[in-house]
């Protein structure tokens, strides 16, 4: 399942670089993010939770940045650090110059089947929508 999005952002595309390039900041902007812990310079323990219908779901990943072409693109990947085999979950972001700022987009990828019959998607792409408008009041705002 892949989920892409993009959003406009009116501010210099190094800045919208560095606020995305680090997980930590997702937590303040989308909602599914629910905690984001910096585990070393280039990974972060992330929990992610979200209701769907009358469920709730939640997910801990380790995500690490495997690529980061700054001020341009940065890629996030599940690698957890037992010997089980995970879902892959990939998060990629790039950024581009506007003529009014920047645009963002994102593309997550997810492997598993834990989320079935669109229900991730129809979420995902919910946060998505309302997370547009709190990246930009963050942005706006530092």
């Amino acid at each position: 399942m892949d989920v892409i999005a993009t959003v406009e952002v009116p501010v210099a595309p190094e800045k919208l670089f560095a606020y995305i390039s680090d997980l930590v900041n997702y937590e303040s902007w989308l909602e599914i993010v629910h905690s984001v812990k910096l585990f070393d310079a280039n990974s972060w323990t992330v929990e992610l939770r979200a209701r769907l219908g009358p469920f709730a779901r939640s997910k801990r990943l380790r995500m690490v940045r495997t690529s980061c072409d700054e001020p341009n693109s940065v890629v996030f990947e599940r690698v957890e650090k037992d010997e089980r085999r995970h879902s892959s979950w990939v998060l990629s972001a790039t950024v581009s110059k506007t003529t009014t700022g920047s645009l963002l987009e994102t593309k997550l990828h997810y492997s598993g089947s834990l989320f079935t019959g669109g229900l991730l998607e129809r979420a995902l792409a919910d946060q998505i929508k309302t997370g547009r408008e709190k990246l930009i009041q963050q942005l706006s705002a530092n």
